[in-house]
């Protein structure tokens, strides 16, 4: 290779780096969401542009004002994830008016099945894999031809620790959010070269409505500003997994690894069975 071309990459890197550390657009969907707010206010500064995505219009309108008296300027969006195609033409033409460093894919949706003996629905099911897996996908889709035009850029996807191990009281959930993790890691490799970074975030619980509604335990309950903090400071490292708690990742983490039948008692016995 030329000595130029040698250059050229260190150059690259050492910007992508930069835009890391200090992005100055920042796509976040799901900001009217516990996380996805605070991420909102944790990014928040003069100097920095933020676009937030949203299905609640006056919880985003809300949420925008907040982040302009932070001092950043801020565009709201309200596009249907659900609607793949739509959000994916949505993207693109925010792409085209702003130079996206970050993007956070962070909109969700959990279904349980309750405590009685009834299986979860193809209608649920539907309902979270339309948000959970094929709308996350689709974001990506949307910002990365700009970004691989560019040859820089950073995506963030908002996997869950529930990745690693299917829970009984919320199934479809479990699934989508381990076929984001492994989607995830996936991209991370195949983008790398491109001077693009993925990263994959993998919360535990954390004090929002959605986890106000997950109908067993919640241990290592956080709060969204924590959350917000560790996911900033993981994605200004590029770290490729951001887990945390960290106790609770490993916990997870080991039932993926155990027999099976000893993992779905251990799940049983810590109050996640049916």
């Amino acid at each position: 290779m030329s000595q130029d071309g040698t250059v050229g990459q260190l150059a690259q890197r050492q910007s992508a780096r930069r835009s890391w550390q200090n992005p100055t657009t920042v796509l976040i969907t799901g900001a009217t969401g516990g996380i996805g707010t605070a991420l909102a206010r944790c990014y928040a500064q003069p100097g920095r542009t933020l676009i937030l995505h949203g299905r609640d219009a006056p919880r985003l309108a809300t949420v925008t004002h907040e982040c302009e008296l932070l001092g950043a300027q801020v565009h709201g969006t309200c596009f249907d994830l659900r609607d793949a195609e739509a959000a994916m033409a949505a993207l693109r033409e925010l792409s085209s008016r702003h130079v996206i460093d970050l993007a956070i894919v962070n909109a969700g949706v959990s279904r349980g099945v309750g405590r009685g003996l009834e299986e979860e629905s193809w209608d649920a099911a539907k309902a979270v894999l339309a948000v959970n897996l094929n709308g996350a996908i689709a974001t990506v889709s949307g910002v990365l031809p700009e970004m691989r035009r560019r040859g820089a850029g950073q995506i963030a996807v908002v996997s869950s620790l529930a990745a690693y191990f299917g829970l009984p009281v919320t199934p479809t959930y479990c699934a989508s959010k381990a076929a984001l993790k492994v989607y995830g890691e996936a991209m991370r490799g195949l983008l790398a070269p491109q001077g693009i970074a993925v990263n994959v975030v993998l919360p535990g619980f954390v004090k929002t409505p959605m986890s106000d509604r997950f109908p067993s335990a919640k241990p290592l309950l956080m709060s969204p500003e924590r959350a917000a903090t560790l996911i900033r400071r993981g994605l200004e490292r590029n770290r490729a997994r951001i887990a945390f708690p960290l106790r609770l990742a490993w916990a997870m983490w080991f039932l993926s690894v155990l027999p099976a039948a000893l993992s779905q008692w251990m799940v049983r016995t810590a109050g996640f069975g049916r």
